[in-house]
């Protein structure tokens, strides 16, 4: 756990999540440390406040349970989770059909003083753009989508530079010693982010279909399949198996979509588009890649600020998704999202 929660509130925490359905009585006996009773209930007050627990009955009969938004934001220190090795780990191996019903109820993907920093933040960029004449909008977006090819391309083991991806996006020219698999997949993602750009409405509402037309910009004269996966697909560094079955990778992807269209909030709906899209793993190649370019298609469409995720650490990115593979946990992935959100309204606009 992070110092959100101190040693008390961490340890009742636990035996909540242990003990489901306990009393305040329960809390108080069974804590390490010898506190009055009133002293339980402010730190109950304070994780019910947190949206970290929940109840239910009131008075004596009150009784608590773990939130299902706390179970997706809990801390998890990711340095201590990859010391054990891939086969050491306790994991969920398989997709978790629930999951997608628990988001679809009224979870909180983001804490309150984490909303109020990325509102911030989108209001910062409003009013920027605002004092940017057409072409250098245009000039910012296209900065910002040669930065975006770069680094998805990057964060899926492609060896071009950001100076050569410029180069190559700019003036067609290849970069010595690279594959010509190299530069299609760069030119791809730009073609798909001036898509997205050219046709901000394309992902609203998101569909199978749009992430399918999306993924097949993405593949273009690339060896990778295109449409639905009907074949079994493995991903390295963990044991978690995506769906098997095209039946169920199509529903998985429908419910997704039903999820992200209903909620309100533009941020999760762009966060949500890229841990499922990746976590359903609906193609055989190019999840992360397509996920990446629907949640910016989200962003553009509400005139939200895009993301290039330019700064992001590649083994961090895959860390923090595996972590939602294996855990359904989403706090490290969210921690770079926030973080590339900022990077982009102070770095482009």
């Amino acid at each position: 756990m992070t110092e959100l929660f101190n040693a008390r509130e961490n340890e009742i925490l636990q035996f909540i999540r242990k003990n489901s359905g306990c009393s305040s009585t329960a809390v108080h006996e069974n804590i390490s440390e010898k506190v009055s009773i009133a002293s339980v209930k402010r730190s109950l007050s304070k994780l019910l406040d947190m949206r970290c627990i929940e109840t239910i009955g009131k008075g004596k009969a009150t009784k608590y349970f773990i939130s299902n938004s706390f179970l997706l934001n809990q801390p998890i220190d990711m340095d201590a989770y990859y010391t054990k090795e891939v086969d050491e780990r306790e994991i969920k191996q398989n997709f978790n059909f629930e999951l997608l019903d628990i988001l679809g109820q009224t979870v909180d993907l983001f804490s309150p003083s984490e909303l109020d920093k990325i509102k911030e933040l989108q209001e910062k960029y409003l009013g920027n753009i605002k004092e940017l004449s057409e072409n250098q909008f245009a000039n910012e977006l296209e900065r910002l989508a040669i930065d975006l090819s770069w680094k998805s391309s990057q964060i899926e083991g492609n060896t071009y530079s950001l100076l050569e991806t410029e180069q190559l996006l700019k003036e067609k020219k290849t970069a010595v010693g690279k594959t010509k698999e190299e530069a299609v997949m760069l030119l791809n993602h730009k073609d798909a982010i001036d898509f997205i750009i050219a046709h901000p409405d394309f992902a609203n509402p998101l569909s199978v279909s749009s992430i399918e037309n999306l993924h097949q910009l993405l593949a273009k004269e690339l060896p990778i399949e295109r449409n639905l996966r009907t074949k079994r697909v493995g991903i390295s560094g963990t044991n978690y198996r995506p769906l098997d079955n095209s039946f169920q990778i199509k529903e998985a992807l429908q419910k997704s979509c039903e999820v992200i269209n209903g909620k309100e909030s533009v941020f999760e709906k762009a966060l949500l588009s890229l841990v499922l899209i990746s976590y359903i793993q609906p193609f055989m190649d190019g999840n992360k890649r397509t996920a990446r370019i629907i949640s910016n298609s989200i962003l553009i469409h509400a005139q939200y600020c895009p993301i290039s995720f330019r700064t992001v650490d590649s083994m961090d990115y895959k860390k923090a998704m595996l972590l939602f593979y294996e855990q359904n946990n989403i706090a490290a992935f969210k921690d770079i999202f926030i973080q590339q959100f900022e990077f982009a309204v102070e770095t482009y606009f």
